[in-house]
């Protein structure tokens, strides 16, 4: 079974964690392996990506004619890649020397599946703030609390570490464009619509496999308080896209919502009052700014006219 791995790009500020997601992917213990690089319309940083990894086998460069984000970038990798499977990884994180290895122990485990996902793990650059709930570590595109239990089969795992069998992942379309990150613009949950329409075409979920790991790198500016608060309002909003698009997704949101507020929260308010500490209070009170700030983003977006069309320019 030949993997290609799709990396995408678009600035220079980013480059040097791409390359360091670039060479975790080469150094993959599994092969058949192909990496296939896509700069997001930088002829500058595509300049730099022909210097670095022109000459490397197996591996197929391609540069975007004007920035058209991520969701069509993922697209194009899949659609220039040569493996059975395609997998993903974000620029900005590292993949464990046996990910590949591991995911695709799993497709040949389940002759059945058309998409493995596994575990996306915080990696602190700076250090993890106090206040930050682990159930809202999908604000950073990172496994949340309760995410999900070793091979369940689930909606989608996130961006950083999600893999398709490719005919199927090209079957139904590829990634959206009306989600995704475009520039400074990011529309979220953009691995949502295509897993819902590869269910809808097969009958199939994504199977997690939490030993599939990969490290993604949290930089300073995603420990900041302000920032999280900002990000929770737009997933609303992203949330509100969603609902426009794929209706058939608005449960999975409200099954969080539930587990959140009725086993976490209280799992919370029990801990705190056998040991209390700043720490807890802090989480606490972030768990409710948050998920207040995504109602705020959704009610937000209930009031756009065109949201769409105006997410789609």
């Amino acid at each position: 079974m030949k993997v290609s791995v799709v990396v995408c790009t678009y600035s220079m500020e980013r480059y040097e964690p791409f390359t360091e997601a670039v060479e975790s992917v080469l150094e993959q213990t599994y092969e058949p392996l192909e990496v296939v690089l896509v700069v997001d319309g930088n002829e500058e940083v595509f300049a730099r990506v022909e210097e670095d990894f022109g000459d490397r086998e197996n591996v197929v460069l391609h540069c975007n004619d004007e920035n058209r984000g991520i969701s069509y970038s993922r697209t194009k990798g899949a659609e220039l890649a040569s493996g059975d499977v395609v997998a993903m990884i974000d620029d900005d994180a590292t993949a464990r020397p046996d990910w590949i290895e591991t995911l695709v122990e799993t497709y040949e485990e389940n002759p059945e599946a058309v998409a493995v996902g596994g575990t996306v793990v915080p990696d602190w650059v700076a250090r993890k703030p106090d206040f930050f709930p682990e159930e809202f570590y999908w604000l950073v595109g990172c496994d949340e609390r309760g995410f999900g239990h070793h091979m369940e089969r689930v909606r989608n795992t996130y961006g950083s570490n999600i893999s398709f069998k490719r005919d199927v992942f090209l079957e139904a379309g590829g990634y959206d464009t009306n989600t995704g990150r475009k520039g400074d613009k990011h529309v979220q949950a953009h691995e949502a619509p295509v897993c819902i329409r590869i269910y809808n075409n097969t009958g199939k979920r994504v199977i997690y496999n939490k030993r599939a790991r990969v490290d993604h790198k949290l930089f300073e500016y995603r420990t900041k308080f302000r920032w999280l608060t900002f990000r929770s309002f737009w997933q609303g909003y992203s949330k509100r896209v969603m609902d426009l698009l794929y209706p058939e997704a608005s449960g999975d949101k409200n099954d969080y919502l539930r587990d959140l507020m009725l086993v976490y929260v209280v799992d919370r308010l029990v801990k705190l009052l056998k040991e209390p500490s700043m720490a807890k209070v802090q989480q606490l009170i972030a768990i409710f700014v948050f998920t207040a700030a995504v109602g705020f983003g959704y009610v937000y977006g209930l009031l756009t006219p065109d949201l769409v069309e105006k997410t789609n320019a």
